[in-house]
């Protein structure tokens, strides 16, 4: 009898080190992998930079990390063929990214958020403080911007 024989696929959590012996630890997650993506970004070292992070967090389900000396646009969206049991529907045929991608270090424990990254930016309010904190101008750089005296 295998562990899915007993609970759902991916509706029972269990800690790593009770995984048993031939199981697959997929088999007790809740697919976190497969509700994201992360794109390495530029690291913002200008205003028109940080400009650019601005306008992701503008966006409904995007937020930003920094993990070691790398920055990363997070994506909060489901992949499409994520099954209602948390199994690939084209496991056959997925991406060599999901092919590639190892349980050895992944988010099964962790809770895949701020606590997992250096800086984190949820949403626009929180890079508005981070930016208000690391430039003393940051609330006058639109002084004279261009575009700035356009008329609508």
């Amino acid at each position: 009898m295998s562990a899915t024989d007993v609970n759902p696929f991916g509706l029972t959590k269990i800690n790593r080190d009770k995984l048993p012996k031939g199981g697959n630890l997929c088999e007790y997650c809740t697919a976190k992998c497969c509700k994201y993506f992360a794109l390495p970004i530029d690291i913002p070292e200008t205003f028109e930079e940080l400009e650019y992070i601005r306008w992701y967090l503008l966006h409904d389900r995007a937020s930003v990390f920094k993990e070691e000396d790398d920055w990363y646009l997070l994506v909060h969206t489901t992949c499409e063929h994520l099954l209602a049991d948390n199994r690939c529907g084209i496991y056959e045929t997925r991406p060599q990214i999901c092919r590639d991608h190892s349980n050895d270090g992944c988010e099964f424990e962790g809770p895949s958020g701020h606590e997992d990254f250096d800086i984190f930016f949820p949403d626009y309010e929180s890079l508005l403080d981070y930016c208000r904190k690391k430039f003393k101008n940051w609330d006058g750089r639109l002084k004279n911007a261009p575009g700035k005296n356009k008329k609508k």
